[in-house]
């Protein structure tokens, strides 16, 4: 039986992703009640600039006090798509104290203090849901959440900023270089004015976390995440990674150890075989690879940003919830029952390919192999070109872990023959 009584939803934010979560609420309102089995209406929006043309978005709903809204009794659903620490922090804590469940965009939020909201949504019997969080549009929460929660995941591989990878992309198939591949990607509009947060890692970070602590049901934060952007990859370092046949991308890994005793977080460049599924990802889509006992090898494919996107997925979570508030019930909460560390970058195991320059003369490919075998890393091939008292070596190891490749390389700096490191990068998905 439909319930005629409307569930009233409070959105915060009303930019890209909150205009368009509007708009879908406004023009498939019908299809929105049948699917929930009652009305949902769109209660107020709170915003910074109210003088802001909005084309499509009622006037007599805009308001700057977000706080009124969130605490007005009435208010079944919170959507929030603002995104940073505070205020959000605050206005989806106080949603939760007057009643209302909340579906939320801000991965740089629940990254940092998932625990804490997960915990005020189950005191006030509330929901919080956040697909949009981590892959915009791509189903990827839920099914990790519900889907295989009677699986053991061990594994979660993916590009989760396409941003990156539009600029690496453009890097592999043109030979650009880093800086003339970021003006392509600004021009576009897939960079921001200050790109910092996607070309040095941190919104890639912010995923990994909360893919991590929902993939193996443990808590990890964005400061367990570690982090490299991709500033430093050069055109040199794509050509090398053809010649293996390879090729570039931003990385977010979580991983369980072998032994199942902890678990790990990393966002980095690395080069991956042209034979791996992510290899053929293109332009600014995001996907993710997850590797589960049962289940085997999955991959999630599609738009990862963008305004149309997101906003399917928050309308996916609002459907979600709004069935869960006519049930009387609530959704999956926080899992961290095993409670698992997060082990340190150093004990991290994985393929390099290390690039030197050296002087090139007889003896330095033996000087070079011995510090690697001196510090337990075992070389699997070498690649040795020179001219006019100068060469380029480049190593790629068998599997070392991380402390080890560290030492080793800080070893290399201290060789005569060594001139410098032109690069270092992992090899993953083999």
């Amino acid at each position: 039986m439909m319930r005629t009584r409307p569930l009233k939803v409070a959105l915060l934010g009303c930019g890209v992703v909150g205009s368009e979560v509007a708009r879908i609420m406004t023009t498939h309102a019908d299809d929105l009640t049948a699917r929930i089995g009652a009305p949902v209406e769109l209660a107020g929006i709170a915003v910074r600039r109210p003088g802001k043309v909005r084309a499509g978005v009622p006037a007599e709903l805009i308001t700057t006090d977000a706080t009124a809204l969130v605490k007005r009794g009435d208010i079944d659903v919170v959507i929030e798509v603002i995104g940073g620490i505070e205020p959000a922090r605050g206005l989806i804590t106080a949603a939760f104290e007057h009643g209302a469940s909340v579906v939320s965009a801000n991965k740089a939020l629940v990254a940092a203090d998932g625990a804490a909201l997960h915990a005020a949504a189950e005191a006030n019997g509330a929901d919080l849901y956040y697909e949009a969080a981590v892959a915009g549009a791509i189903p990827l929460v839920r099914p990790l959440r519900e889907s295989l929660a009677g699986d053991k995941v061990n594994r979660v591989l993916g590009i989760v900023n396409g941003t990156t990878n539009f600029i690496l992309d453009k890097m592999d198939s043109t030979g650009a270089g880093y800086s003339e591949a970021l003006d392509e990607a600004t021009a576009l509009g897939y960079a921001e004015a200050d790109p910092t947060a996607d070309v040095e890692g941190y919104d890639a970070a912010a995923k990994a976390a909360i893919l991590a602590g929902i993939a193996f049901h443990t808590r990890v934060t964005i400061d367990d995440v570690h982090r490299e952007g991709l500033t430093e990859v050069t055109a040199s370092d794509m050509a090398s990674a053809k010649r293996m046949g390879c090729t570039v991308k931003l990385l977010a890994i979580c991983e369980r150890a072998r032994d199942g005793a902890s678990v790990t977080a990393r966002v980095h460049p690395a080069m991956i075989p042209l034979t791996h599924p992510l290899a053929s990802v293109r332009g600014a889509y995001n996907a993710v690879f997850v590797e589960a006992e049962a289940a085997g090898q999955l991959m999630f494919y599609g738009p990862g940003a963008g305004g149309s996107p997101t906003a399917s997925a928050v309308l996916g979570d609002l459907v979600a919830v709004c069935r869960n508030k006519l049930a009387g019930a609530t959704g999956p909460g926080e899992s961290a029952y095993t409670r698992l560390p997060v082990s340190p970058m150093g004990e991290v195991v994985t393929r390099y390919h290390i690039s030197l320059d050296v002087a090139d003369k007889p003896g330095v490919l033996a000087q070079v192999a011995t510090v690697f075998a001196e510090h337990g890393v075992s070389i699997d091939t070498v690649r040795q070109q020179g001219k006019d008292g100068e060469a380029s070596l480049v190593v790629v190891t068998h599997r070392a872990a991380d402390a080890a490749l560290s030492s080793t390389v800080g070893a290399l700096r201290e060789l005569d023959t060594v001139r410098g490191v032109a690069s270092i990068m992992r090899v993953e998905g083999e």
